[in-house]
């Protein structure tokens, strides 16, 4: 027996199942609306800004040496480009000798005392007291380079003397750095404006 056929859809049926057709591609286009983010997610956003930040504080390098400039502390000018290099600091004063602002030797006007020398004797370059400020600091510096190959042992010094400071004291200064393993100097001066 052959199958039954339907008759032909009229009009009005066919209007019918355009419209449940429309209705049903209606429903699906609002539940994939339903489904999209409309808004921001916070987390994600934290966890983005947390990799940028540590990004940025890893790739920043900046060398700024903080000097106290005071009344005892009086440092030459001069027009160099040259940025300082974070290294050993002795401040030299009219006052005092200072290994990384702590006090080391007292001064005489900026003339190292005769009783702060080696053996006593004036025309010695050695200062025993700056020696043992200086290798203290050398030792700390071979200690972190040991560990951390990121930070090696340099054997440089900063020296940031008063313009005012005889030569012979600074030539003492450096006698004494080279005898702490810190062969290699940089004078700080400030930049002309």
């Amino acid at each position: 027996m052959p199958a039954p056929t339907s008759p032909p859809a009229t009009g009005e049926q066919l209007a019918r199942l355009k419209h449940e057709r429309d209705f049903r591609k209606a429903r699906r286009a609002a539940r994939a609306r339903a489904e999209e983010v409309n808004e921001l997610n916070i987390v994600a956003m934290m966890d983005m800004m947390t990799i940028l930040l540590v990004f940025l504080l890893k790739s920043y390098s900046a060398s700024s040496l903080n000097v106290n400039i005071s009344e005892q502390l009086r440092v030459p000018q001069s027009t160099t480009q040259v940025q300082p290099q974070d290294n050993v600091a002795v401040t030299v004063t009219l006052g005092e000798l200072a290994v990384n602002d702590r006090a080391a030797v007292r001064l005489k006007n900026g003339w190292i005392p005769v009783e702060a020398k080696q053996g006593g004797k004036p025309d010695s370059f050695y200062v025993g007291a700056l020696y043992d400020a200086l290798k203290k600091e050398v030792d700390k510096q071979k200690y972190i380079a040991r560990y951390n190959p990121a930070h090696p042992f340099t054997g440089r010094v900063n020296v940031i003397a008063d313009k005012r400071v005889p030569y012979r004291t600074i030539v003492e200064v450096l006698y004494t750095a080279g005898q702490a393993e810190l062969g290699e100097y940089k004078f700080l001066v400030m930049k002309q404006e």
